[in-house]
């Protein structure tokens, strides 16, 4: 759903910003941050993160105490952060440089390349920028290329690209991939929960649709000004993200700490209707990606969300006389959180019961 424009607004976004940048040309007044937005000057920490180990939590003997004590871990996390860093996910480092890598090349193609999976202002899948959003928010410093990857059947490879010619068989891969890692985080949260492993994965449905965002982060000559990427928080059910580089921030306690780039790790990220199911128990993070004038960025992102049209709720067994149901039942609550994504605001209080 697109947002109220401005005719300057939709002719910026005909022009990607990798273009002004190689074009040399300066930031325009509306990348410039709004609503009071601040970019700090001074660095921000290294969030402690915790890192979790998905091979223990997706072992066949789970009665250890290793394997209770990554649960509580996990429980942990999610409650505070509302995010981990996975390791043991079972995809290897290669493969991982291998996404990056193909990544890089799509973007750092010719312009008249890459148009060929163009989106018009007002789609939303395909290559460009999100559409324009409301009048008064910035635009984010950022290209990207939205698709849907799972179920197949909602894939339109008219957006694919072609070359570099490996970039399709590795994203159907990569996809089976995240589909694996899915279900291992799914059933993991529950057990912390004390709930019934499969509740989270009955609650998603079992086409559950993922879809990839691939986005690149160009130099900017502003970075004191301009994100690559508004903060916001996700209105999937969560997220799982592959960065090369650093410049991904989570705010936490009214403070922004950057996620660390460690090898071989995926940061996976609580959207909002995490937070509904469980009762407000784990916490959908605001984050936000910082834009640099040295270097550019890539990120992957894989956005798990409940099929369309499924109602999903509050876990029955995450309410008592001491927590009582925060959120109502909603459905096709992602179309809710665009709306008020498009004008700077978050969508989780519509949900409140």
């Amino acid at each position: 759903m697109a947002g109220v424009s401005t005719p300057s607004a939709e002719l910026l976004l005909s022009k990607r910003v990798q273009e002004m940048v190689l074009n040399g040309e300066e930031p325009p007044a509306l990348y410039f941050c709004r609503d009071g937005e601040t970019i700090a000057d001074a660095p921000s920490p290294i969030s402690p993160i915790p890192i979790i180990d998905l091979s223990t939590l997706s072992c066949s003997t789970p009665s250890t105490k290793e394997y209770e004590d990554e649960l509580q871990k996990l429980k942990s996390a999610l409650c505070s952060w509302g995010c981990f860093q996975a390791i043991g996910h079972g995809i290897s480092n290669p493969f991982l440089e291998k996404i990056c890598q193909v990544s890089r090349e799509f973007f750092g193609q010719p312009m008249e390349e890459k148009k060929k999976y163009s989106k018009t202002v007002e789609e939303f899948e395909g290559y460009g920028a999100d559409p324009v959003p409301e009048e008064g928010q910035s635009l984010d410093w950022s290209d990207r290329l939205f698709l849907d990857v799972y179920p197949e059947d909602r894939r339109k490879l008219k957006f694919w690209p072609e070359n570099p010619c490996s970039f399709r068989l590795i994203l159907e891969e990569y996809t089976e991939k995240m589909r694996k890692i899915t279900e291992i985080t799914s059933k993991a949260m529950a057990k912390s929960l004390n709930l019934e492993e499969n509740c989270f994965l009955n609650q998603f449905g079992e086409q559950a649709p993922l879809q990839a965002r691939f986005n690149y982060y160009s130099r900017c000559k502003r970075p004191d000004l301009i994100l690559g990427l508004k903060s916001h928080a996700d209105g999937s059910g969560y997220t799982v993200i592959l960065q090369d580089e650093e410049g991904l921030q989570v705010l936490k306690n009214d403070k922004w700490f950057t996620v660390p780039k460690i090898p071989n790790t995926l940061l996976i990220l609580m959207g909002d209707q995490m937070e509904i199911m469980t009762n407000g128990i784990f916490k959908s993070p605001v984050h936000r990606v910082l834009s640099n004038s040295e270097r550019d960025r890539i990120s992957v992102a894989v956005f798990y969300t409940p099929e369309a049209g499924k109602e999903i709720g509050v876990e029955d067994g995450l309410v008592d006389e001491e927590r009582p149901r925060l959120f109502k039942k909603v459905r096709d609550y992602a179309d809710t959180h665009w709306v008020y994504y498009q004008r700077g605001m978050r969508a989780l209080h519509t949900a409140k019961a």
